[in-house]
């Protein structure tokens, strides 16, 4: 096992977390899972969004781990687009109106298997996601001595443990969670600027790391 910078995993951890709590379109989902059907429809719609990142994670291991072999400079241009990308990200962001709609109408009756694929495929089939993990992870390398691959799937793996962990308190929660918003109009404003400030974050990271 070679030196571990645990500096940058605390970073990407800490990073995972706040993308994690803030509201995008599958932790929403699970949200109103779980009010309209209940809990754990909303952990088995969880584990299926979950599980589909390790195929996110796959394709990044593999795909980048070869480039960086073949040309550093061309890495570095991925890091710079990654940033890029997350600089839109955070504009995409402001420029929303920071409301979330929690009607509870538009989510169908289905059981769990069926919440579970749906979730892996809703997530495998989303380019989105593989763009956001060639933007966020190529930052976070952490260390010289070990395989590229292998620094992926570490990341890939927290990546997933921390948001199941985010989310799952998110379908358990729900009921709370939603009176919460329903009772304070300011919140998705806060939690707007919270993603804002992430994205921004972490392309600011990105850009001055070294690693």
């Amino acid at each position: 096992m070679g030196t571990v910078n645990y500096e940058i995993l605390y970073t990407f951890m800490l990073a995972t977390m706040a993308l994690s709590i803030s509201p995008g379109p599958d932790n929403i989902y699970v949200l109103m899972q779980s009010l309209v059907n209940g809990k754990k429809y909303g952990l088995a719609t969880t584990a299926g969004l979950i599980s589909g990142c390790l195929v996110h994670t796959s394709l990044l291991a593999f795909g980048v781990s070869i480039i960086i072999k073949e040309s550093e400079t061309l890495f570095f241009g991925i890091k710079v687009l990654g940033a890029i990308y997350l600089f839109y990200l955070a504009f995409k962001v402001f420029k929303s109106s920071g409301s979330l709609d929690l009607t509870e109408g538009a989510v169908p009756k289905k059981g769990l298997w069926q919440l579970f694929k749906q979730g892996f495929i809703m997530n495998v089939l989303n380019p989105k996601v593989t763009i956001f993990f060639l933007a966020f992870f190529p930052g976070f390398l952490f260390s010289e001595e070990i395989s590229t691959m292998v620094q992926f799937y570490v990341l890939g793996l927290l990546f997933m443990f921390i948001s199941f962990i985010v989310f799952s308190l998110i379908a358990i929660l729900s009921g709370s969670i939603s009176v919460y918003f329903k009772e304070n109009s300011a919140a998705g404003i806060y939690l707007k600027w919270l993603q804002i400030i992430v994205f921004v974050g972490i392309a600011v990271y990105i850009l001055v790391s070294d690693n």
